[in-house]
């Protein structure tokens, strides 16, 4: 590591684009945008209440989207700190999120079930993506191998959804069940059950899809034939709270304080940190430097050489 600085009760954080601003969220209801170069408070993000589960940069890294405990989603200007919209819909608290394309539409999962689609520009909800019976603790968005099908939509989409067409939508399912979802089309691609609940997900590329669980399994599944995993990565059995695509494989965190980077077909392992009973709630990354954020407080930054 050449870098540590303490943000208190840190839950997430992100990087922005460029690599300059970082933003995390804490248990107080607060956020905070930060020098990712030294961890110096540029900006105080105030407006939720409870906890704040989930931050991250928007793609022009001027803009940040976050949602809380008190089941609201955010956008707040990184450059004033004000909060330009508030949607309001969901049940539950929101536990993770996407955003798509450049961000004209984002999608929020919380601990209702649901998983929903909203239109930055009217702060509007376009639709229930899925509606499950189980709390949905953490999605991720990309674009569908051309060879799925992801269904057809019931009615024509509305005009204010922008770039939904072809990507498919994955849901990390507390009843252990990893789902995907046709974004555009709302219907069932497949569902794969797993060994326990499913705390994270993400791609690896249009086919290749990770899901971490709570015993500690790492599945790697093909989107196209999700009947068995193509491997089960297992390290520890302390739950998999972070999954980041990166270079040619991954970083995971762990909820015992593991964090590693698997690389080259899935079989070169470079631990960053060892088991030391913190968890590791997040991990963001921004070209060789790795940042982690960790229940004591402590955002650590690593700086990678060619691995």
């Amino acid at each position: 590591t050449f870098g540590a600085f303490t943000l208190l009760q840190i839950t997430c954080l992100d990087i922005s684009s460029g690599g300059g601003l970082g933003v995390s969220t804490s248990t107080d209801g607060t956020m905070k945008i930060w020098q990712a170069a030294n961890g110096e408070i540029r900006r105080l993000l105030e407006g939720h209440v409870y906890d704040v589960n989930c931050c991250r940069f928007f793609p022009s890294g001027l803009v940040v989207l976050s949602g809380g405990m008190d089941a609201q989603l955010k956008i707040w200007s990184a450059e004033d700190a004000s909060c330009v919209v508030t949607f309001k819909g969901h049940k539950g608290g929101i536990l993770d999120t996407a955003i798509v394309d450049r961000g004209r539409n984002v999608l929020s999962c919380s601990r209702d079930g649901t998983a929903r689609l909203w239109d930055c520009g009217k702060s509007a909800c376009l639709g229930v993506i899925a509606d499950c019976s189980s709390p949905v603790n953490g999605i991720a968005l990309g674009a569908a191998d051309s060879s799925l099908n992801l269904g057809t939509p019931e009615k024509a989409p509305s005009e204010r959804e922008v770039g939904t067409e072809g990507k498919i939508l994955l849901l990390a399912r507390e009843d252990k069940k990893l789902q995907g979802v046709g974004l555009q089309s709302r219907q069932p691609v497949f569902l794969f059950v797993g060994s326990d609940a499913f705390n994270c997900c993400t791609f690896l590329s249009s086919t290749y899809i990770l899901a971490g669980a709570q015993d500690g399994n790492i599945y790697q599944l093909d989107v196209r034939n999700t009947n068995a995993p193509i491997q089960v990565i297992h390290r520890s059995g302390a739950p998999v709270l972070s999954l980041l695509p990166y270079r040619d494989g991954f970083i995971a965190s762990q909820g015992d304080g593991t964090c590693f980077i698997v690389q080259q077909d899935l079989d070169y392992v470079l631990d960053l940190t060892e088991a030391d009973c913190d968890p590791v709630y997040k991990v963001a990354s921004w070209e060789k430097e790795v940042y982690t954020c960790c229940r004591d407080g402590i955002v650590r930054r690593y700086q990678l050489s060619d691995l």
